[in-house]
């Protein structure tokens, strides 16, 4: 059980550190940055993989079960 606490954790840690990071990008688009390069830049960078692999874990250790031995 306290497993799943620390992965829950780690995970939301992966997710608010990625989510800052892309709004902060956003600044990107006033620049003169359109829709498809923000995404393109987005795509190379490693923020936005640590925020999809936060919101995997997250939503894994809240949805998937576990086994109580």
């Amino acid at each position: 059980m306290i497993y799943r606490f620390f992965i829950l954790f780690i995970g939301f840690g992966f997710a608010v550190i990625g989510g800052v990071s892309i709004v902060a990008y956003l600044n990107l688009l006033t620049v003169g940055y359109s829709i498809a390069e923000y995404l393109l830049f987005l795509v190379g960078r490693l923020e936005l993989y640590l925020f999809l692999l936060g919101i995997l874990l997250v939503w894994g250790m809240i949805y998937l079960p576990f086994k109580m031995k």
